[in-house]
């Protein structure tokens, strides 16, 4: 790379991993990706065990920390809070309900 950080990505095949189930539920959903650091490497692989990972330098350990951590969340608790208006309408539906209904 002209910026001198090294990046590499991969993906394993199903017949590499012995995981074809895996890989179709990460087809079908999406990667789950992890992210961690090492130093100056960030590392990422699939929590699946699908094969897919990879990593990148960066110039220094707490950028690499900084970029992972920041990666590395799952935002499931947020759902339909920050959707699509006509797409998700049900549920924010159901979430303005529920707020309600947990009011004292």
């Amino acid at each position: 790379m002209p910026d001198g950080r090294a990046h590499t990505a991969a993906v394993a095949s199903p017949a590499a991993t012995g995981r074809a189930s895996v890989t179709l539920r990460c087809r079908v959903f999406g990667h789950r990706y992890r992210f961690s650091a090492t130093g100056t490497v960030m590392r990422w692989e699939c929590q699946r065990d699908c094969g897919a990972g990879g990593s990148k330098t960066y110039p220094s350990p707490a950028a690499a920390h900084h970029y992972a951590s920041a990666f590395d969340r799952e935002d499931r608790d947020q759902l339909g809070r920050h959707a699509p208006l006509l797409g998700m309408f049900p549920l924010r539906i159901w979430h303005k309900i529920h707020k309600r209904s947990q009011q004292p």
